[in-house]
């Protein structure tokens, strides 16, 4: 079987999207396949969460076909092509890891971060905190932008001292919510309470979005088996009572 290169995949696009190529991939521009950069990016995580390499390894090609349609796209209408793309990572990794192809020192890994955020500053031009802590996407996911602007401003020495204060701000949070008199109010107040508890997370080294998604997977994994009880014992889950369902939800906990 052939084993194929990053050049055979260059051209497979270039053929795709030729005037006798495929009229899918013809017709496509950087909007409509956007979603898929973001999807496949999930799927990569769930490789890697699965521990299957085989799997690992077709989902990051998956994710390379992105970079790689998005750059022939570009190079369509005259922006820029691949070799672009890979010219400005080698160029951003060396001019950021001045601790490894420059003079600066890194002794660990928590010195090689804060060489690679100065050299991001003086990159981007960053003179203020405001535009460092501006400057984060704001098209990640909530809890991960929170995470970020939260981790930016504390580098500048805004952060909470002790961990009391995140406990009452987090109540404080509660109450505003409970007060709250309107749905935009709700929304406000809940948003608080959620930026609250990623400070929460942080304090504690706990990335809120790996943390959700394990609630939300231990929740999923406990209503199936509450409703195969439910099954087992002759019931169809939606006709019990709330409290007949928690009695088996306790039962699942306690297990």
């Amino acid at each position: 079987m052939k084993q194929y290169t990053i050049d055979d995949l260059r051209n497979i696009l270039i053929r795709l999207r030729g005037e006798n190529g495929c009229p899918w991939d013809r017709v496509q521009t950087h909007e409509t396949i956007k979603k898929s950069m973001i999807e496949e990016t999930y799927e990569v995580i769930d490789a890697i969460d699965a521990g299957d390499d085989a799997m690992f390894a077709n989902e990051l090609g998956d994710l390379l076909l992105q970079v790689v349609f998005h750059a022939r796209i570009a190079e369509e209408r005259g922006a820029f092509n691949f070799d672009t793309v890979v010219n400005e990572i080698c160029t951003k990794l060396i001019t950021r890891h001045t601790h490894v192809f420059g003079s600066d020192e890194a002794g660990n890994a928590e010195e090689a971060l804060g060489a690679w955020e100065r050299n991001k500053k003086k990159e981007k031009g960053q003179k203020t905190a405001s535009e460092v802590v501006s400057d984060v996407p704001h098209s990640l996911p909530a809890l991960l932008r929170a995470e970020k602007v939260q981790k930016k401003a504390a580098s500048f020495g805004f952060d909470w001292r002790e961990d009391e204060g995140v406990y009452e701000k987090i109540s404080e949070e509660i109450e505003e919510v409970k007060s709250a008199k309107t749905p935009e109010e709700v929304e406000e107040e809940i948003g608080d309470l959620l930026f609250a508890v990623v400070n929460l997370a942080r304090r504690f080294k706990v990335t809120p979005e790996i943390a959700l998604a394990k609630a939300a997977d231990k929740f999923t994994d406990r209503f199936c088996k509450m409703e195969k009880e439910a099954l087992d014992g002759g019931h169809v889950l939606e006709e019990l009572s709330l409290e007949e369902m928690d009695k088996i939800w306790n039962k699942i906990k306690e297990k």
